[in-house]
């Protein structure tokens, strides 16, 4: 038998059967640059493309 078929399910994990699922295809579009931050502020946002930096604010959406 295939492994990826028989695999012990936990307790938050049901059967599965992955040939069963499609094929997927992402799209990723091609990322623009167009500033940086200084270095001191890249670090502290954590990228230097302002483009990238996208704060974190547990939970969904900054509103």
């Amino acid at each position: 038998m295939d492994k990826r078929m028989s695999r012990t399910p936990g307790p938050c994990m049901p059967p599965c059967d992955i040939d069963r699922f499609p094929v997927g295809m992402a799209y990723v579009p091609i990322q623009q640059y167009y500033t940086t931050f200084e270095l001191c502020q890249g670090f502290h946002e954590g990228t230097i493309f302002p483009e990238l930096a996208k704060p974190f604010c547990g939970k969904r959406g900054c509103r």
